[in-house]
């Protein structure tokens, strides 16, 4: 149960990270300015691989395993769909964002900018439901030992 706690934990934390970047980081993009940009680009990647990447390995490693080994009391569906919308952030970060990170680490380009924010909506929105299921999971847990279940 700790780890279902730890994973969710650092889920809840995603979420976060993903909201702020969706509603404020990614469109402020815009208003860096031609002359900086790259510089821009290039501290924001290194920064937030600090902050996200050792977190989203968690996750990952973490979330696997739950889905191999599901605690009894969540069962297998929640966990093998937690694990597959974990594969969808996955495939979304490492084949859409990230590739346009790396492309505007070259300029400033708005098209690749808009389609960030645009793309990105994925993430927000699979992190948030991800966040979502394992805190009504911890809930629904936690009203069972109340109850003496």
């Amino acid at each position: 149960m700790i780890l279902l706690l730890l994973h969710a934990a650092a889920t809840v934390y995603m979420a976060a990270i993903a909201w702020f970047v969706q509603i404020v980081h990614y469109p402020l993009m815009h208003r860096v300015g031609m002359t900086r940009f790259q510089e821009y680009e290039r501290g924001h990647a290194r920064r937030s691989s600090l902050v996200v990447t050792p977190v989203m390995l968690f996750e990952l490693i973490t979330g696997l395993w739950l889905a191999l080994d599901p605690p009894q009391v969540v069962g297998e569906p929640p966990m093998l769909m937690n694990a597959v919308l974990l594969g969808v952030l996955w495939l979304s970060t490492l084949g859409v964002q990230r590739p346009l990170h790396r492309a505007l680490a070259g300029g400033y380009d708005e098209g690749k900018v808009k389609r960030l924010v645009a793309t990105s909506w994925v993430r927000t929105a699979g992190w948030t439901l991800r966040a979502l299921l394992l805190v009504a999971l911890l809930v629904i847990f936690a009203e069972g030992l109340g109850t003496g279940g």
